[in-house]
């Protein structure tokens, strides 16, 4: 499996990476596809890299978020789509793997993440008390700092995750 940056010949790819892996799921609007391209056309993808096993498996997507209303250096992890014959296979961790080290070589402050905390435990997300997310339930929202000190504050995504809210 190959890990890549993203290419503009990989849009329709990725669009139909996120349509497939989240067709089935409970919580889903099935939009996320369409997320990753506002993403983009808005400049807001950070990080966008594919999973490549012969074609793409698997997509992950990284975008800047606000603490009360302020940059200050994070990033929002997601959506992360890994189509159902390739799951179980380790392709989301490398994902996820891959695009933390970008943030932190790049000198990022921390990241959060929306999910399953039994899932993004392992790559060192947890709660903070300081630090909410209104859009859900906040045993769901994690984050993961890479520099002291920790803000407080409320976190909001880029305005495009409204296609999935």
């Amino acid at each position: 499996m190959l890990i890549r940056d993203e290419s503009a010949a990989d849009r329709v790819a990725v669009r139909e990476v996120h349509s497939a892996a989240f067709r089935d799921h409970p919580f889903s609007k099935g939009r996320e596809g369409e997320l990753v391209d506002a993403l983009r056309e808005a400049g807001a993808l950070t990080i966008s890299l594919i999973a490549e096993a012969g074609f793409i498996v698997g997509h992950v997507a990284i975008s800047p978020v606000t603490i009360d209303g302020t940059t200050v250096g994070w990033f929002g992890l997601g959506p992360v789509a890994v189509l159902s014959e390739h799951r179980r296979q380790g392709v989301g961790a490398t994902l996820i793997d891959a695009g933390l080290a970008r943030l932190r070589a790049a000198g990022a402050a921390g990241c959060v993440v929306f999910g399953e905390p039994k899932y993004y435990g392992r790559f060192g997300f947890r709660s903070h008390a300081g630090l909410r997310f209104v859009g859900g339930p906040p045993e769901l929202f994690m984050a993961l700092p890479f520099a002291a000190p920790i803000p407080s504050g409320a976190v909001d995504y880029h305005p495009s995750f409204a296609l999935v809210d």
